[in-house]
């Protein structure tokens, strides 16, 4: 099989060190491969988006003497592909309609049960305040303004085609993991209904005036482009359960994941888009190179 990577970056902000070491790792794996490394843009929230810093995207990746193998995938050009999604999961009555607020979450989680975790993958496990909502024809008619949409992880958990039955289990689920982020185990990543229930809760799948969200458009994307195997951080590596399952809902195929270290500041913070003194474009306005860049994240040639 064709190794097949690709950089998803969201054109919100400049693009910093972070990303520059997450492109070039992703990239020359590729290439090492003789596979393919694809570009994304994930603008799927257009509230933030903006051409100016997607143009900068291109640039960023160009200077630093990356290219990509095939035409770039916008996620704004496939918001009916999510639809579509939302549509299958709906009908096996595996979403609902939320309208709470990040408040409302934080609330009702305030009192957690003894031992139950207080944060997730997305932040505030959902104590599950809306799951009992009445059900509508389908979830366009769920959806008015500021309603979003849930996995039912419970209901997801009983799917046949999620958890694979075992000896003396409800089942497990799994995928490969071949990175070398901090505290990331490598080999075959084994989870099961009880640890999706516990540690992650219903997620949101699509967002208020939004066609869906990160979760759902990734597993989607991924499988559209082909990507055999994803290279991204190590703060996504909780949330490849929920892709897991997702990619099984939908009938899709599990990638290789390589969950890699993250490039963090002086302080041991890592890097976010606030960060512009650490922007590539600023780097390169200072007079450094690609080369230089390359250092500065330990992939030097």
């Amino acid at each position: 099989m064709t190794f097949r990577t690709r950089f998803a970056p969201s054109p919100t902000g400049p693009l910093h060190l972070g990303h520059a070491y997450s492109a070039i790792l992703a990239h020359d794996m590729a290439r090492a491969a003789g596979g393919a490394f694809l570009l994304r843009i994930e603008d799927i929230d257009q509230t933030r988006a903006k051409p100016e810093w997607e143009d900068l995207i291109y640039y960023d990746l160009s200077w630093l003497g990356l290219t990509w193998d095939e035409p770039v995938m916008r996620q704004s050009e496939r918001m009916d592909i999510y639809a579509a999604a939302l549509d299958k999961l709906w009908d096996r009555d595996l979403l609902y309609p939320c309208t709470c607020n990040r408040r409302d979450i934080a609330q009702a989680a305030s009192a957690p049960q003894e031992g139950a975790p207080l944060l997730g993958p997305d932040g505030i496990i959902y104590p599950g305040t809306c799951r009992s909502k009445p059900r509508m024809p389908n979830h366009m008619c769920a959806r008015p303004k500021h309603t979003a949409l849930r996995l039912n992880m419970a209901q997801a958990a009983l799917a046949d085609d999620v958890f694979v039955p075992r000896l003396g289990t409800a089942g497990v689920a799994a995928f490969e993991e071949k990175g070398n982020g901090e505290g990331i185990p490598r080999g075959l990543i084994e989870f099961t209904p009880e640890d999706v229930a516990h540690d992650i809760g219903d997620v949101v799948l699509a967002r208020r005036d939004m066609g869906g969200s990160y979760h759902l458009s990734v597993v989607l994307d991924d499988a559209a482009q082909g990507i055999t195997n994803v290279v991204r951080g190590a703060d996504l590596f909780d949330a490849t359960r929920i892709h897991v399952i997702l990619q099984r809902l939908l009938g899709l195929p599990t990638p290789v994941y390589h969950h890699h270290r993250l490039i963090r500041d002086e302080n041991g913070k890592r890097l976010a888009k606030r960060d512009d003194a650490r922007a590539i474009r600023t780097y390169r306005e200072e007079g450094l190179t690609p080369s230089d860049i390359r250092a500065l994240v330990g992939l030097s040639h």
